[in-house]
């Protein structure tokens, strides 16, 4: 039925925007009482596989990576979805329109997409009222439905990188007492300047920053470990020199995880006619043709980390055996976003399912 609907409603119409209609017949839906509580039975139904990453318990291992809801105002709908936790985000301090549109485009041959969003969003403030309001929503729902909910910042593109520091400050001020967990971007390539931050020397001041800033703003955090868990995200186009060297960056600030990977600007992991639209075209990929470089990656960081930090493995995501291979190669937890636009709503709680009938998938509750 999904396939039928994508290729007559959504194929013809404009990445974006078919985005932006079904977040929102989502959200409405998750509004009306009954529809909201059917929508649970059918999609979430038999996704509960209890983890304990990061000192917090997660209904499972699988999420919704940052950039579906980049703004947090659409947490609990998504969690009907049957995700364990959900990133919203990436948020700046400032608001910003982000690039210019077209932005998003289908590569339907690779199951693929590629963007160049240039982290559009309504500013931290903004985003601190919306999650606020969304924690409220998902307190009336029992607690085994309720995901972990983190928070992606990022740098505002108009500030210059000698001020990154405190813009990450800005947006943990406003976003930690909020988040169960924070996340860095510093890989997109999207914001000029901004993958440049990967660099140790740039990348260390804005850990111990963000680090700080967050300990200072949250009394009591939700997280076990006794302050709100910080994670880097980095990109898949590092040389592995570099993913080492982050890795024993992130150990020695007391970062407490990374997510590998964000997109890639590498149009060599396409093949065919939208190969030759991508090298036009600026912006990065993300999707099926990302899997082999992300699970290099994710492989590379568990045996340079050897348990110090906790790993989410995002990038090239298609079923349940993908789940449990992420696991085996030593990712604490999954994330997912592209094949969910060519999969349908159904999809999550599929590979929640198949991947739970795994042991890797279920390995425990207190491993990571």
């Amino acid at each position: 039925m999904y396939r039928l609907i994508f290729s007559l409603v959504f194929r013809p119409m404009d990445a974006e925007r078919a985005h932006h209609l079904s977040f929102s017949a989502l959200r409405i839906l998750d509004r009306i009482p009954l529809l909201g509580r059917l929508l649970r039975l059918v999609f979430a139904r038999g996704t509960s596989a209890p983890v304990n990453v990061l000192g917090l318990t997660f209904p499972n291992r699988v999420g919704l990576a940052a950039g579906f809801d980049k703004n947090g105002v659409g947490i609990r709908a998504l969690s009907a979805l049957g995700f364990g936790h959900i990133e919203v985000g990436t948020i700046t301090a400032h608001a910003q329109p982000g690039n210019d549109r077209p932005r998003l485009f289908r590569l339907l041959r690779n199951r693929a997409l590629l963007n160049r969003m240039g982290f559009n969003n309504d500013g931290a403030r903004q985003a601190s009222f919306n999650i606020t309001a969304q924690r409220r929503a998902l307190n009336a729902l029992p607690a085994r439905q309720r995901p972990i909910i983190g928070v992606n910042i990022g740098k505002t593109k108009v500030v210059p990188a000698a001020d990154a520091v405190a813009d990450y400050v800005a947006s943990t001020r406003e976003l930690a007492p909020l988040a169960d967990y924070l996340v860095i971007n510093v890989s997109s390539p999207n914001t000029p300047g901004l993958r440049d931050l990967q660099s140790v020397a740039s990348l260390e001041p804005i850990i111990t920053a963000v680090r700080d800033a967050a300990a200072e703003v949250v009394a009591a955090p939700r997280s076990t470990l006794g302050h709100v868990p910080l994670l880097v995200k980095i990109a898949p186009d590092l040389s592995d020199e570099d993913v080492v060297d982050i890795c024993d960056l992130a150990v020695r600030t007391g970062a407490d995880g990374l997510i590998v990977t964000n997109t890639t600007i590498d149009r060599a992991v396409l093949t065919g006619p939208e190969a030759e639209f991508a090298r036009s075209q600026a912006g990065g990929i993300s999707g099926r043709p990302l899997a082999p470089r992300s699970l290099e990656v994710l492989r590379l960081v568990a045996a340079t980390v050897s348990g110090e930090l906790t790993i989410i493995s995002v990038g090239g995501i298609g079923d349940g055996n993908d789940v449990g291979a992420r696991v085996a190669a030593g990712a604490d937890l999954v994330q997912v976003y592209s094949e969910m636009i060519y999969s349908g709503p159904f999809w999550p709680g599929r590979i929640i399912r198949s991947g739970g009938r795994t042991r890797l998938l279920t390995r425990g509750t207190g491993d990571a």
